[in-house]
């Protein structure tokens, strides 16, 4: 995103906590896990919070989702809470269920009408390359949702608003607990029909606790919700569908995330999703079944044997 940002003419400064990986990107410009991106060579890159980053207009987080808080904390005790913070980090935060947008204003203390959400169907290797993509810019102030709209527009990258956050938020963030439940369907050696009713039910079970929760029924239909299920479902690039395929392989969780250099959302949310549903009193099979494998040691083939075998009720 940020090498979008700089494409279309913003002042952007990059930051990572992490000296050598800021270290290795200033040798080349080069993303340390996209080969083929040679990043816009007028983004600053630096490891401390500090210079330009504190007085940008607006702070984009697009850190893995649990590491928000802490890095909400280190901002506030630095004065910063007037920007307006965009967030692309997907999750919803273990044990206080907590959105990363309601993360950002409990951590921080920042204003609602300064917090946006840009959600949606994008890996970050396509955005990257200019591939076309789509996405919601959401915010409970419709007219800060359509300035983030115009901010990161581009013929490339087509931004539509949204007023429901938490809708957005829920869409872009279930979806990877559904991802986890594909690849593993691929990784057994399942179907084009397994998919697609696993992706279908999914979204049931997605708009389900959406509306219990207080999210528009109408939000998951869009490209927080059903967009963002199929290109998660069905992608190379995606992480959480890599991790449900090698579980269905037979490979241990601990084994598959010790060997990836990127973070694997899902994995954390299906704990968020399985406390979530017990709170709401929601059935929820398909992220019961993720939720089993993951943390029960449950058989891949039991636990769709046990999906399949349900009492039979009406679709609806």
């Amino acid at each position: 995103m940020a090498h979008h940002l700089a494409e279309i003419g913003h002042n952007v400064s990059l930051w990572s906590k992490f000296e050598s990986e800021v270290a290795r990107i200033q040798k080349n410009y080069t993303h340390p896990f996209i080969d083929e991106l040679s990043l816009n060579p007028s983004i600053r890159l630096t490891s401390e919070l500090n210079g330009k980053i504190l007085e940008s207009e607006y702070i984009v987080i697009a850190i893995p989702s649990h590491f928000v808080r802490d890095l909400m904390k280190e901002l506030s005790e630095m004065g910063l809470m007037n920007q307006t913070f965009v967030i692309l980090s997907k999750g919803i935060e273990n044990n206080s269920l907590l959105t990363m947008s309601e993360v950002v204003k409990d951590t921080g203390k920042v204003e609602d009408n300064k917090i946006v959400t840009l959600y949606g169907p994008s890996h970050a290797e396509e955005v990257a390359l200019g591939m076309p993509t789509t996405l919601v810019s959401a915010c409970i102030d419709e007219l800060v949702a359509k300035n983030v709209q115009q901010l990161f527009s581009s013929p490339t990258l087509r931004i539509y608003s949204n007023t429901d956050i938490r809708g957005v938020e829920l869409g872009g963030s279930l979806k990877n607990v559904f991802a986890i439940a594909a690849g593993i369907c691929d990784g057994i050696g399942f179907g084009d029909n397994t998919k697609a009713a696993l992706m279908t039910r999914g979204m049931f079970e997605m708009t389900r606790l959406g509306v219990a929760m207080g999210a528009k029924r109408e939000t998951f239909q869009g490209l927080s919700g059903i967009g963002d299920v199929i290109v998660t479902c069905l992608s190379k690039h995606s992480r959480n569908r890599f991790v449900g395929e090698k579980i269905g392989q037979g490979q241990k969780l601990s084994q598959i995330l010790d060997s990836m250099n990127m973070v694997a959302e899902g994995v954390k949310m299906a704990k968020s999703v399985h406390q979530l549903k017990m709170k709401y009193n929601i059935e929820m099979p398909i992220s019961d079944a993720v939720y089993n494998i993951l943390f029960e040691d449950e058989d891949p083939k039991q636990a769709v044997s046990n999906l399949m075998t349900r009492g039979l009720i009406s679709e609806n």
